[in-house]
């Protein structure tokens, strides 16, 4: 049973891009990330878990959470470079790498997951849903993902038992240093990055997805409604964007159904790799990352090598069942 601290990973830009403007969804506010995080530090100090490394981020979510909180814990800020963008994000999980976390809890969306991933690819993650088109974290109470976190940090359970490894997109990039993606890479039919998020259909060429959800708003929506795969199915799924084969009307953002004209739509084995060629913008994880020079091309493939994923509903039912909240009467000032 690997012990350790958790680590507290909050993006205090989730769920607050274009995608407000241009489509219908919420705005999910600081103050919220706060109590959440607060919750989550009380969850996990009632499984056991009484050290914490956090991300200081120019909010100050985790000690505006932590300020007043009686809980007997310890928390130490991880050194990052202070650029308020997703490097911070990956520098910080690296850190926390390198001081032992037993698990990384993050609050955010599918972007922010995959920063962290960057800095640590097989890092074990509570996965707490704040951002937008969230496909890769969930909705799930702070408290009960705390209690999980805390459960897997003091030894109480092995990740193994807790956590599933993830899939992951492979993204090499010609002459360029490589990168990956949670769950989706598309190619986009733009000359510039601009506004990050994907929201519109008009410019999407080629898709490389780990997982395809039909109950999903995204990218990962569009391949879902074509061809289900989920993250324990092998291997994933191409699409090919463009006249021949029809059209699927997808939600590609809360809200903004939007028809995709579809070319082609064929499993992908594990290690298959798909060419894609510039010009053109490389999506990932839902936000325009990388721009391919006419004729750079790029290989995307399919891998299960990304973060161990804590499921959340599942540890606490092994909890349960192992009695891991459970004493003798007059014992639960002894456990604590």
């Amino acid at each position: 049973m690997a012990r350790g601290p958790i680590g507290i990973i909050a993006n205090p830009a989730s769920g607050k891009d274009i995608r407000r403007l241009v489509a219908h969804a919420s705005v999910f506010d600081n103050q919220e990330k706060v109590n959440i995080i607060r919750r989550t530090v009380l969850g996990a100090v009632a499984a056991g878990c009484d050290e914490f490394l956090y991300l200081h981020d120019g909010h100050a979510l985790v000690l505006n959470a932590i300020d007043g909180l009686d809980a007997d814990a310890t928390f130490t800020e991880v050194e990052t470079p202070g650029t308020a963008s997703a490097l911070d994000s990956e520098r910080a999980a690296a850190r926390m790498r390198e001081a032992g976390a037993a698990v990384i809890v993050t609050l955010g969306g599918d972007g922010t997951n995959r920063a962290v991933a960057r800095g640590w690819e097989d890092a074990p993650l509570v996965a707490i849903s704040t951002g937008t088109n969230n496909v890769f974290p969930r909705m799930v109470e702070g408290t009960v993902a705390g209690a999980a976190a805390g459960l897997v940090a003091s030894g109480k359970l092995a990740l193994a038992d807790a956590a599933r490894q993830c899939k992951l997109v492979r993204v090499e990039v010609e002459g360029e240093r490589d990168d990956l993606a949670l769950i989706d890479a598309v190619l986009l039919d733009e000359p510039f990055v601009g506004a990050r998020a994907i929201w519109t259909t008009r410019v999407l060429r080629t898709m490389v997805l780990t997982r395809a959800d039909p109950a999903a708003v995204g990218m990962s929506a569009v391949g879902g409604l074509l061809h289900t795969l989920t993250d324990a199915d092998d291997g994933g799924l191409v699409v090919q964007v463009g006249p021949g084969g029809g059209t699927v009307v997808a939600p590609i953002a809360p809200g903004l159904f939007e028809p995709v004209p579809i070319a082609e739509v064929r499993s992908l084995a594990w290690g298959e790799r798909v060419e894609v060629a510039g010009p053109g913008i490389l999506a990932l994880d839902g936000e325009r990352e990388r721009r391919l020079l006419r004729g750079q091309r790029a290989w995307l493939r399919v891998e299960r090598s990304g973060p161990w994923v804590v499921d959340v509903a599942r540890t606490m039912r092994l909890a349960a069942c192992r009695g891991l909240f459970r004493f003798e009467a007059g014992g639960v000032d002894d456990a604590n």
